[in-house]
């Protein structure tokens, strides 16, 4: 029996929501811990816009594609979920 694969994926902001870049060593990090926890990552270098609105005040996005394709297993998907969550706090948070 082979093994299947799943395709996670994270946008990452260039910039907080205050309009300040979010560094790059930042961004390093993440794909460290990426890399670290399932054994590769990708990403694009192409910049993805997109518009949302909260209480009346219209926000720009800047964001980058990252990827990770490992084993679609419980565990994956558990481990998955809970850096994304890290991540949005820390982007979130400054």
């Amino acid at each position: 029996m082979s093994a299947s694969f799943r395709r996670f994926e994270i946008l990452l902001p260039r910039r907080f929501n205050d309009g300040q870049s979010v560094p790059d060593e930042l961004i390093s990090d993440i794909l460290l811990e990426l890399e670290e926890r399932f054994g590769a990552v990708s990403t694009e270098t192409q910049t993805i816009r997109g518009l949302w609105r909260h209480e009346d005040e219209l926000y720009r996005d800047e964001l980058i594609r990252l990827f990770v394709d490992t084993l679609d297993i419980p565990e994956s998907r558990l481990l998955f979920h809970g850096i994304q969550g890290t991540i949005e706090r820390t982007v979130s948070t400054n």
